[in-house]
């Protein structure tokens, strides 16, 4: 894909009901989806830290790849009062709990220490916070309606996924469902594998619950608690819901999709987490990575500050090894409506675990992990009319592709039988519903991605990027862009139809995935 300036949840809104009685959620415009060294050879005094001096914080400690350096390293982490909960020595990071306040200032005075910092604000445990929306009812008679509306080989709720033409993902359908040795990885929530139109695709062994940071492999531990979030159950089921005679259909819906636990229970997406997700797909044989999340507790991560520039480092090794695996890692764009290509954006949201702080960044020099990182694929989104969706962030040069996310009703009307203009997928509980943001665009490009890979089962994934980027359907920028018709206009885009800072290479298709050859 194009290279980058260098979902938490992306903040889509979530509500399930039974299959007859769907809901939709109401998508909310404006708003986001988000501490070693060798002390032996240096002689170099870390001061014994003996009793707890402060707020209990999680940290990343950042040094050369290798056992030998990180073995060292992890003396002097102790001796700074430092717990240590997983050594990623593959890729040189060090996930740490501490209660000493001077914990990583302490770390980045240590010889061999690339960076350290604080992946959180707020003190061990987080404090909670929750998604918010309006939920928006689809009747039962609309359901059966749908159902009654379905044509031989579609799904009973398939009519109302008009984002599966959108990307030509029916047309691809005729051809290949995908194949069962590609697997798709989900960062997010958790998932759902008890859902019908998920357990028949669910890959366990690459599955896992990575909150803490270090690998917990308990049966169903990706799976979300009933007071969770639905955001990575709905995503699984875009990517890979199968064509079984039961609710909805993935874009590929024979591949196979894992869950990676990486948010906690309040719903925040720590650095620990993200580092600790990517590792564990990099070596568990996962060609798609899917991250419809900002990483929190910052939006934007700026590299003057120690502890910010720290939490870049860990997750782009992370992201970079799953990589150099074989690994696509698709990433959500964001839902503020910001130009990431800015001079300027005002963020007003972090840090969100305590007490936000307004701050004007610039997008070049304080990036959204994993969005902006080098190497991921950046998916804007698309309503149902093809524009850019109301909220969705942009940026010439930042954004790769676009893909349905869904959009507002009232601003981009699907064609009928479809009613809704979000995306239809499953929710916990073997229910339904709507969900919208560049979260739901992101899963998009994550199965058609899988789709290549299923076509090109040698492809690395530089190739599988070049593929997706030189299949895509141009899309000229909308110009102007008022998407409410109020007479203003809401974003400006630059650039020509073959690259822009809308719909990047342009719209994910999912034919030319499983038919082209080069």
């Amino acid at each position: 894909m194009t290279p980058h300036r260098t979902p938490r949840s992306r903040r889509t809104v979530a509500l399930s009901a039974g299959m007859a009685t769907v809901a939709a959620l109401a998508f909310l415009p404006g708003t986001a989806s988000a501490t070693s060294a060798d002390v032996l050879g240096a002689k170099a005094a870390v001061p014994a830290v003996t009793e707890a001096a402060g707020t209990p914080l999680s940290y990343v400690v950042n040094v050369r790849p290798g056992k030998g350096n990180s073995a060292k390293v992890k003396k002097a982490v102790r001796r700074a009062g430092g717990t240590i909960v997983q050594a990623y020595d593959q890729i040189g990071v060090i996930v740490v709990h501490s209660s000493n306040d001077a914990f990583a200032k302490t770390m980045r005075g240590v010889k061999g220490v690339q960076s350290a910092g604080a992946t959180r604000t707020a003190p061990l445990p987080a404090q909670s916070t929750k998604d918010v929306g309006t939920p928006k009812a689809l009747t039962g008679a609309q359901a059966e309606a749908a159902s009654a509306a379905a044509v031989a080989g579609e799904d009973p709720l398939q009519p109302l996924q008009w984002d599966l033409p959108a990307i030509k993902a029916d047309q691809a359908h005729e051809k290949t469902l995908g194949s069962r040795k590609v697997t798709v990885a989900v960062l997010d929530t958790g998932v759902d594998d008890t859902h019908p139109d998920l357990a028949p695709n669910f890959d366990r062994e690459a599955s896992v619950n990575c909150v803490t940071g270090k690998p917990d492999t308990a049966d169903g531990a990706w799976r979300p608690s009933a007071e969770e979030s639905p955001h990575g159950t709905h995503v699984a089921g875009e990517i890979a819901a199968a064509k079984n005679g039961v609710g909805v259909t993935g874009v590929a819906p024979s591949v196979k999709v894992s869950g990676i636990k990486v948010s906690t229970t309040a719903g925040f997406f720590y650095t620990e987490s993200v580092v600790c997700g990517f590792v564990w797909a990099a070596e568990h044989g996962v060609d798609v990575t899917n991250n419809s999340y900002y990483t929190d507790p910052w939006m934007f991560n700026c590299k003057d500050d120690p502890d910010q520039k720290a939490l870049v480092d860990a997750i782009v090794r992370a992201s970079r090894y799953a990589e150099r695996k074989g690994a696509v890692n698709v990433a959500a764009a964001g839902n503020s409506n910001y130009d990431l290509a800015a001079d300027s954006i005002h963020d007003t949201t972090s840090p969100n675990d305590t007490t936000p702080v307004p701050r004007d960044i610039d997008p070049g020099e304080c990036l959204d992990a994993p969005t902006q990182l080098p190497g991921v694929v950046t998916v804007a989104s698309t309503g149902a009319k093809g524009l850019k969706s109301s909220f969705s962030n942009y940026g010439h040069g930042v954004v790769d592709i676009a893909a349905p996310g869904g959009d507002s009703t009232a601003y981009q009307k699907p064609a009928p039988p479809a009613t809704s203009g979000l995306i239809l997928g499953p929710v916990p509980g073997g229910k339904w519903g709507y969900m919208a943001g560049t979260s739901m665009a992101s899963p998009h490009v994550a199965g058609v991605a899988a789709l290549i890979k299923s076509t090109h089962p040698k492809a690395s994934a530089q190739r599988i990027k070049s593929l997706l980027a030189s299949q895509a359907d141009a899309a000229a920028c909308t110009d102007p862009y008022d998407i409410n018709g109020d007479g203003k206009v809401d974003a400006v885009c630059e650039g020509g139809k073959n690259y822009n800072g809308f719909y990047g290479v342009g719209i994910a298709d999912a034919l030319d995935a499983v038919t082209k050859k080069k």
